[in-house]
């Protein structure tokens, strides 16, 4: 019998180490024969690498309004559900996303200041029913985040250059949505070393979908 595909998006605020996170959790799936695919938003796509860099590096962007951003988001987004991510799940492989609709509600709908009703019909157009089946929400302060991704190496993108009170509104509406969505989110502390992150991921992956590593692989 075919395995099930799984979404798995990851979601925080700037530093809070979703990338290092995906990595690791990819190598130890992959260790367990499973199909991955690891994916970033905006981008992940021919289209959605363009908008990728129009949103974060083109000069122009920096006259950008809210609105035009929050589309641009979900016009990668779109694109990716599409292309790559139904496909995937259709083969069963498993699907890790850095960053999905989460985002695109807390950035521009809560830290923005757009509508969210609005914000939320833009993003169900987009996805469709193409909801992930868990969202791992790395929390960290914001001062914090902030500190670790002005340590990272090149240029900040147009994101990274919000001031500090978008960053703590940005943690806010994280809060917020995990209350609201228990039942999909899964709150971990950010704040921890790398592999008592990893271990906590790995604990809720067995609590949740009984993927643990061993002989056996994926029980």
């Amino acid at each position: 019998m075919a395995q099930a595909g799984l979404f798995i998006t990851f979601e925080g605020s700037e530093g809070c180490g979703k990338s290092t996170q995906i990595r690791r959790l990819s190598e130890f799936l992959r260790s367990l024969e499973r199909e991955v695919v690891v994916l970033r938003e905006p981008g992940a796509t021919p289209i959605g690498e363009s908008i990728r860099d129009l949103l974060q590096y083109d000069a122009s962007a920096s006259a950008m309004t809210p609105e035009a951003e929050l589309l641009l988001f979900a016009a990668s987004r779109a694109q990716l559900v599409r292309e790559v991510i139904r496909p995937a799940l259709a083969r069963g492989a498993v699907v890790l996303c850095d960053r999905f609709l989460d985002s695109t509600t807390v950035y521009q709908g809560v830290a923005r200041a757009l509508d969210l009703h609005e914000v939320s019909r833009i993003n169900d157009f987009a996805v469709g029913e193409t909801l992930p089946d868990l969202t791992l929400l790395l929390d960290l302060d914001a001062t914090e985040g902030r500190c670790r991704a002005s340590a990272r190496k090149g240029p900040a993108d147009r994101m990274e250059q919000e001031n500090e009170s978008f960053y703590e509104a940005v943690r806010q509406g994280y809060l917020n949505l995990a209350t609201e969505h228990s039942g999909r989110f899964e709150l971990i502390d950010g704040s921890r070393d790398e592999e008592s992150v990893e271990s906590a991921i790995r604990e809720v992956l067995m609590e949740r979908f009984q993927i643990q590593g061993g002989s056996d692989g994926i029980h």
